[in-house]
């Protein structure tokens, strides 16, 4: 089927707790994935070198998880034009609260889209990739456009709070 179109990279093999959710995620929608561990302190160069190369690799989009100082999302970044979606991890003793800073406060011409703090995080980037990919995929954007409407018709099925549905 060729190279997949979404990377899902992550600081650490611990991050693979939360980056999971959007692995799982990305499978349920039947997308393609690459996922590996490019530390932004431990391997600098790889990470230099996965950027330059995500566009040629056949990447559209890049999920990157990270925790603490988070500098893998916005390096990234700055070394490629592919979208990157950054999931703060709740790695140190501020929850993820630093790493979802880290990752929001880019400088200006260096964009990454900021995610919810761990799992629920991972979800939205993962959707968030799919919702990108679906402009060109008409199967995809059906998919997404089911999906959504049968969220809505749970809550409309089961309004009262006191009975949530099973």
């Amino acid at each position: 089927m060729g190279s997949p179109d979404i990377a899902l990279i992550m600081g650490s093999h611990n991050d693979w707790s939360i980056m999971s959710a959007a692995a799982d995620l990305l499978d349920e929608l039947g997308l393609e994935y690459h996922a590996e561990v490019v530390s932004a302190h431990r391997t600098p160069d790889r990470l230099v070198s996965f950027a330059h190369e995500a566009h040629g690799n056949g990447l559209r989009v890049i999920i990157a998880g990270a925790g603490g100082a988070a500098h893998l999302p916005g390096m990234v970044a700055a070394h490629t034009v592919v979208p990157v979606i950054g999931v703060p991890i709740p790695a140190t003793a501020l929850n993820g609260l630093d790493a979802m800073f880290s990752i929001a406060q880019m400088p200006k011409g260096t964009p990454v889209a900021t995610m919810a703090i761990g799992k629920p995080g991972a979800i939205n980037g993962a959707m968030y990739a799919a919702q990108i990919l679906a402009g060109e995929r008409p199967e995809l954007f059906e998919k997404l456009s089911a999906r959504k409407k049968k969220a809505a018709q749970t809550v409309l099925d089961n309004p009262d709070p006191r009975n949530p549905p099973a």
